[in-house]
């Protein structure tokens, strides 16, 4: 286990990603791998290895425009829904009670 060591103690001296010399960890992570950093520590007698991995994807879904308006029944018996409903910007709508 490396020693502890605070990241503002330490200096980034090299960035790689998918050369040569980052083989080993390319192996080992695959594509997941995005980046790899050395770092050395304030005395100069540590070297500390970082990866920056991609560990989930997924699709982007767009989301409405914000002047989409959804309609929402709220019930009377709900006072503390319909409350945090108008914090967020709701409004009433007499015409269809929503």
């Amino acid at each position: 286990m490396p020693p502890k060591t605070r990241a503002n103690d330490t200096q980034v001296v090299k960035r790689i990603a998918h050369e040569p010399s980052a083989l080993k960890l390319t192996r080992r992570y695959g594509n997941a791998l995005v980046c790899v950093r050395y770092r050395h520590d304030a005395t100069g007698k540590h070297r500390y290895t970082t990866v920056e991995l991609i560990v989930d994807e997924a699709p982007i879904i767009q989301r409405g425009q914000p002047d989409d308006r959804v309609g929402v029944r709220i019930d009377a018996d709900q006072p503390t829904l319909r409350s945090r409903a108008y914090a967020r910007g709701a409004i009433w709508d007499s015409d269809s009670r929503l």
